[in-house]
């Protein structure tokens, strides 16, 4: 398939510091893509290149089949940009919002009215289209600020954070909005904080780490790097006192039951697979599941 996005090479720096050192990315038209990296990696500085608000120090990128640095004008028709704040007006409704950016799209008045009409429906905001946007809950005014996206269709949507801040029922359902739009054709490019969004949504997950790009790959298949299960030993209010990975044999689960037999700690043991979480840290020495990385070691 053609890719949607094509990066080589590319260096920004800020005076000393340097935020990416020479990344390459692809991504193929309609694929849903995460890029994860600690704060400061430069994942909003790689959106900000794509979308042609920064142009690259070295090196070339192309999205939906232009160069940023070349062609702007041509790339911006053909992408949407949802930051990581709503870019509503509070004063006006939901419909108001939408007809607004319509006109100013280029459409005639009554195309206008149609296509908010659409949107609305479409992001299941229609009983809320006449409330002033001000009345929105969290969930509410991202769906709305996606919906902006689409007065006029992209080709590339990119989403920089776009749950942050949102509760755990309004994640999920901006999670299903997404998962709809990418299955009707759009090529999505994410950022997220979320391990559990990318690994829900993300065809392919990338890792930023001190600006280069540490890994490329599915989100099963970087997990089957961390290795087989681990097995947990938690206390009574759930919290994690011991974690011992294993191959996914029966002989080595035994030894890792031994393992935490031989602790002397006491509470309940579980099971689970590698975590993107697992995958984060081992790549980028976060420090959650150290537990895990000390056993392995």
């Amino acid at each position: 398939m053609d890719a949607a996005i094509s990066v080589r090479g590319v260096h920004k720096a800020f005076g000393p510091l340097t935020v990416l050192d020479e990344i390459d990315l692809e991504v193929t038209s309609g694929e849903i893509f995460a890029l994860l990296g600690p704060n400061g990696a430069g994942k909003t500085t790689t959106i900000s290149v794509l979308t042609t608000l920064q142009r690259p120090d070295a090196g070339s990128a192309m999205v939906a089949g232009y160069d940023v640095s070349t062609s702007p004008d041509e790339v911006k028709r053909r992408i949407a940009l949802t930051g990581q704040s709503t870019a509503v007006d509070n004063v006006l409704t939901g419909t108001e919002n939408l007809v607004m950016l319509g006109r100013l799209s280029g459409l005639a008045p009554r195309a206008a009215r149609t296509r908010a009409a659409e949107l609305l429906e479409r992001f299941r905001l229609t009983d809320a289209g006449v409330k002033r946007v001000g009345s929105y809950s969290g969930g509410m005014r991202r769906r709305l600020d996606l919906a902006l996206s689409f007065v006029v269709t992209p080709e590339v949507l990119f989403l920089d954070e776009p749950t942050t801040g949102l509760d755990t029922i309004s994640r999920r359902e901006l999670w299903d909005v997404i998962q709809t739009l990418a299955d009707a054709g759009t090529t999505v490019f994410l950022t997220t904080q979320y391990l559990e969004e990318a690994d829900r949504l993300a065809d392919r997950v990338a890792v930023l780490h001190e600006g280069r790009i540490v890994a490329n790959d599915t989100p099963a298949a970087l997990k089957a790097r961390i290795g087989g299960d681990v097995v947990e030993l938690r206390d009574r209010d759930d919290a994690l006192l011991r974690a011992v990975p294993t191959d996914g044999t029966v002989a080595d689960l035994r030894r890792a039951l031994d393992v935490l037999d031989n602790s002397g700690a006491e509470g309940t043991v579980t099971l689970r697979r590698p975590s993107l979480d697992d995958v984060f840290v081992a790549l980028t020495g976060g420090s959650a599941s150290v537990a895990v990385l000390e056993e392995s070691a």
